[in-house]
């Protein structure tokens, strides 16, 4: 369909609406418009033939838009690396997070309904030839490690800086001396008790009381600084092993639901989920011979798997597990 073509159809659509557009709106504005200036009813008709045929505009290409993008997914042959593997094999991570504080935005590949189908009704073999799931999972890979640097981030955010541990040793120390001083008065009362040294006794239990006070108030500012240090603060800050969210201590149960139940931790633990049952399905499979442009050395049509592997993103640890 021709620009002009389409611009035809849009105008004779919108000229036969134009007149009772600007009568609706004349009626609106009550009797006062009717003695407004000729050119001000010709600026009120172009405005209300402007947004009439811009609407029009819109509604004509989101049809045209629509029917192109079925059209292009029907063309669509599975090798095609515009297509979507991910989507094919399973569930591309872009559906995962929508609308959530993960949300990676639409897929850059086509979503073909007509394909998945048409790839789930293979037989093993024939799935196999494709090689879809290694690419699937390499995909969850990357995400995965992304998420697992989070929690590693997010987890070292609440860990006491040094400053933090220089004070709390310092008053470790001056509480095991207080301590120390305590006992060592309280025996020494005891002693010169037994001597008959009342006066002395008791300027000695004086300053086992003052050490005693003393040890109370270091006990507190330790718990003060305990329940300071960091950003988790007073509020007792976690991080989920999951989906590197924050997670208080303190929530009730309701909170904690609404968090395990939400769009992102149920995404990243299905990803999880699925990315742990790959190596067991996929054990005793060798890689699919491909094509030239999917071989394994250009690392198929989401660029390079990297250096890292399974175990990179952790340090040799792996990934958190919860789910």
């Amino acid at each position: 369909m021709t620009a002009d073509k389409v611009s035809g159809e849009i105008w004779q659509k919108h000229s036969a609406r134009t007149s009772s557009t600007c009568r609706r709106i004349l009626d609106l504005q009550g009797p006062a418009t009717s003695q407004l200036p000729i050119f001000n009813i010709r600026l009120l008709t172009n405005s209300a033939q402007y947004y009439t045929m811009a609407a029009e505009q819109r509604k004509l290409l989101e049809q045209l838009m629509g029917a192109s993008s079925t059209s292009r997914a029907a063309q669509l042959s599975m090798n095609d690396p515009k297509v979507c593997r991910s989507y094919i094999a399973g569930t591309c991570p872009h559906d995962l997070f929508t609308n959530t504080k993960q949300d990676i935005g639409p897929c850059p590949k086509v979503h073909s309904e007509g394909l998945k189908t048409e790839y789930e009704g293979l037989s093993e073999r024939e799935r196999q030839k494709y090689g879809f799931e290694y690419d699937y999972m390499r995909d969850l890979q990357k995400y995965i490690d992304e998420c697992n640097r989070r929690i590693d981030a997010a987890q070292r955010r609440l860990e006491k800086t040094p400053d933090e541990i220089r004070q709390t040793n310092v008053l470790l120390k001056s509480i095991s001396d207080l301590t120390a001083t305590i006992n060592n008065g309280l025996l020494e009362v005891e002693i010169l008790g037994s001597m008959s040294e009342v006066s002395r006794a008791q300027d000695e239990l004086f300053r086992v009381r003052q050490a005693t006070q003393s040890k109370l108030d270091r006990e507190k500012e330790l718990k003060a600084l305990s329940d300071t240090s960091g950003p988790s603060g007073h509020q007792k800050l976690q991080v989920c092993d999951v989906c590197g969210a924050y997670l208080s201590r303190l929530d009730n149960d309701r909170r904690l639901a609404d968090h395990f139940y939400g769009k992102m931790h149920l995404g990243y633990a299905q990803m999880r989920k699925t990315y742990d049952a790959f190596p067991k399905e996929m054990k005793g499979r060798s890689r699919p011979q491909m094509g030239d442009d999917d071989g394994p050395g250009m690392g198929g049509p989401r660029g390079p798997r990297g250096s890292g592997g399974y175990r990179s993103g952790r340090g040799g640890r792996g990934y958190r597990g919860g789910w």
